[in-house]
């Protein structure tokens, strides 16, 4: 088949959940697949300003040809707050919201333009995130071919006007989790639609070269937890550093370090026991997570998380927050981690992983079997290929 994806955002350089899952699938539905796979996107690196940073038009990137349009409007963060804090606070028209997700951006009508003329050139494209300018302007040109990935979580945007109408518009859903599911199914009318139950989301393949030990001599870390990703208030990681800073006080013989791999978007508290590494190589992602106590995550939105999945593969147990229905999920269904509401709980959680060896080896046990039965690349790529094949069917 050939297929097209959207999304805002594409690339090695860019640092994202959405963007690397969007990178990962396209990828691997060309090595397992065989499909024909292009990538409209814009040339944008960071998800804040938008700015146009990629040179190139046109590209092929392991196998998949990626098509990158100009952002005409780099977003001003401070005045874009100040309308998000109207829009997703008081009452607004649909035409008030849809100016709101054109400073959301990325702006691109040149992207949205392809799309509308490749109508008659795909067999199916695919959307992937909600959220964005890409998907709400250019997927009502593509209806009857539309497979939507919302990786759609609760927070104030998802309850605006425009979306009950734009979730109208997909020939088929596919959801990276039950728990997206039902929050869909919940909020909007997407009865009929075809779907794939919720048994979603990504294959993990870890690399070679994975070195523990190699990652501690490194850095000159032994003793920490780590988290992965962008280091950001909307990840909800200022209160990731108050619960650990609390922590450290009220257990003042702890060694533990709090160790940070990813972009900084706000600052980072400066404390001898939190190390922030900034953006990392995958060896040293990997070999990280490998050489950590366990990975922390405190997000209240995600839809999936493949670092979660990563870190169970590598037999890691995770802590979350149980405040994100998605991640709390993962953990009952695994029994490979742990997931706390407020401080107390994230306290005696972290005070039970590193006190209780065994458990902790079998959590990380249960990870891995976790994700080897419900993460495997080729069966979920059927998956995608069964849905496409419904869309062509219905047209």
């Amino acid at each position: 088949m050939k297929v097209c994806f959207v999304v805002q955002r594409y690339g090695l350089e860019v640092n994202g959940g959405a963007e690397a899952y969007a990178r990962q699938v396209a990828e691997h539905m060309v090595a397992l697949g065989g499909h024909e796979v292009h990538v409209a996107t814009t040339k944008a690196i960071d998800y804040v300003t938008w700015n146009n940073e990629y040179t190139i038009n046109e590209e092929e990137l392991n196998g998949v040809t990626i098509h990158r349009f100009k952002v005409v409007r780099p977003r001003n963060q401070e005045t874009f707050n100040r309308l998000s804090a109207r829009v997703l606070t008081t009452p607004t028209s649909k035409a008030e919201q849809e100016i709101w997700m054109q400073r959301q951006g990325p702006e691109s009508p040149e992207l949205v333009d392809f799309v509308k003329n490749s109508h008659d050139i795909f067999d199916c494209f695919i959307f992937v995130c909600y959220l964005y300018y890409t998907t709400y302007f250019a997927m009502s040109h593509v209806k009857d071919k539309a497979i939507f990935i919302p990786t759609a979580h609760e927070e104030r945007p998802i309850h605006l006007d425009i979306f009950a109408d734009m979730f109208k518009w997909p020939a088929a859903f596919y959801y990276n989790t039950v728990e997206e599911k039902t929050l869909t199914n919940k909020l909007f009318d997407v009865k009929g639609k075809p779907d794939n139950d919720g048994k979603g989301g990504v294959g993990v393949e870890l690399p070679s070269g994975i070195d523990a030990d190699g990652f501690k001599s490194k850095y000159n870390l032994d003793n920490f937890m780590v988290y992965v990703g962008r280091i950001d208030e909307n990840k909800c990681c200022p209160e990731l550093f108050r619960y650990f800073a609390e922590y450290k006080k009220r257990n003042p013989n702890s060694t533990l370090k709090l160790v940070l791999m990813g972009k900084e978007i706000i600052e980072v508290p400066k404390r001898d026991d939190i190390v922030s590494l900034g953006f990392v190589s995958e060896e040293d992602k990997y070999s990280g997570i490998a050489a950590s106590r366990f990975l922390v995550l405190p997000s209240k939105f995600e839809s999936l998380s493949i670092v979660v999945l990563e870190a169970m593969a590598l037999g890691k147990p995770v802590l979350v927050s149980g405040d994100c229905d998605v991640l709390a999920g993962h953990c009952v269904r695994s029994n490979a981690g742990l997931y706390y509401f407020g401080y107390l709980e994230f306290e005696a959680c972290i005070n039970y992983l590193v006190s209780h060896d065994l458990e902790n080896k079998l959590m990380g046990q249960n990870g891995i079997e976790y994700v080897a039965r419900d993460y495997s690349w080729p069966e979920l790529i059927k998956g995608y290929e069964r849905l496409m094949d419904k869309v062509i069917r219905r047209k």
